[in-house]
């Protein structure tokens, strides 16, 4: 691991932490050190939660088996880079009906305003997915997944910060109605040091399609990381590392002697981008081949993986169950329980 592998330590603890990854896409460098990194970091001395995201990706994802495919290669990506099954609590979104009962629980209390309001949902707009109402309301949806676990607070980055702001403003909203039921989560603001460049050096993302995989084939690994955009400097001129998507790539990996070596062979010229590529593939291929090799075995034992979830979502529902109970009596929906 490389030393900005320090970044990554939590700075809390005893809290219960949720979060979750929507299945739109294959996860990549900027997934892994933006925020999974740090989703295993958060393991240690909290009591974490994560989950795949399935119902989210209907607002995006028409293809049944593609969302089926998407959503178990998200799971396998979280085990095999280190979420422990035993110290964390892992499922599928869909396999959790509470939640869309909350969710729509919490629908009859959100006002439209708030909605409006959205960035996401304006900035998936001009993206050109369609208007309708799952992509309208899916800031309620998440605000379920995050309310039905009484999370202490949830890890997001600083430009999801809004998401969680709105789910506080829905619990008041809820507990304005229906008296204080609800806890107001603090959101957990993931290391802003962990912003990914992609190989056409912007932010690297599924939409924009510029990410490396550190789970794609070989060829496919190798052909992402040469084909990196880079300026058209001659192997013996100086090259400014501050500027190079190669360089802030290889820093994420390297320990401090590495990356101040290959900083200085950037500045004093000498150093062609092609072997300077190589060089980071290979800190690519190192840092994550334990976790490739898990991730081959755990795809040959799906039934494996299956009895996690099933297990996970069992649990789920059970630490939940307390919270939906006091959501449907504060309600007066469902059969009465408890006092």
């Amino acid at each position: 691991m490389g030393a900005s592998e320090k970044s990554a330590r939590p700075r809390i603890a005893g809290q219960r932490i949720l979060s979750g990854i929507q299945p739109s896409g294959i996860q990549h460098l900027g997934n892994y050190f933006g925020a999974v990194r740090q989703f295993i970091a958060l393991q240690e001395g909290n009591r974490a939660a994560y989950f795949m995201a399935d119902l989210h990706s209907l607002t995006s994802i028409r293809d049944a088996k593609t969302r089926r495919e998407l959503t178990r290669a998200v799971a396998l990506d979280f085990l095999a880079l280190g979420v422990d099954p035993k110290r964390s609590i892992l499922y599928r979104q869909s396999d959790f009906p509470e939640v869309t009962e909350l969710a729509w629980i919490l629908t009859t209390v959100t006002p439209m305003g708030l909605l409006q309001r959205a960035v996401s949902y304006k900035d998936k707009l001009a993206q050109g997915l369609s208007p309708d109402h799952g992509l309208f309301a899916y800031p309620v949806l998440q605000a379920a997944d995050i309310l039905i676990w009484r999370a202490d607070c949830v890890p997001v980055g600083q430009d999801q910060k809004q998401h969680l702001e709105m789910t506080r403003d829905i619990a008041v909203k809820f507990n304005l109605t229906y008296g204080e039921v609800l806890k107001l989560p603090e959101p957990y603001i993931l290391d802003d040091t962990a912003v990914v460049p992609g190989v056409d050096g912007k932010k690297m993302s599924k939409t924009a399609g510029n990410g490396i995989e550190m789970f794609a084939a070989e060829k496919v690994l190798r052909r992402q990381v040469m084909g990196i955009v880079t300026d058209s400097k001659g192997v013996d001129a100086p090259k400014d590392p501050d500027d190079s998507t190669i360089y802030k790539l290889y820093a994420l990996f390297a320990n401090p002697e590495e990356r101040a070596a290959l900083a200085d062979a950037f500045r004093k010229g000498g150093l062609g981008y092609g072997d300077a590529k190589k060089a980071l593939l290979e800190k690519v291929q190192a840092y994550f081949a334990p976790a490739r090799e898990k991730r081959r075995e755990l795809e040959a034992r799906p039934d494996v993986v299956e009895d996690i979830l099933r297990d996970g979502v069992a649990r789920a529902r059970a630490e939940t169950a307390e919270l939906m109970n006091d959501v449907r009596r504060a309600a007066g929906v469902g059969a009465p329980k408890g006092k």
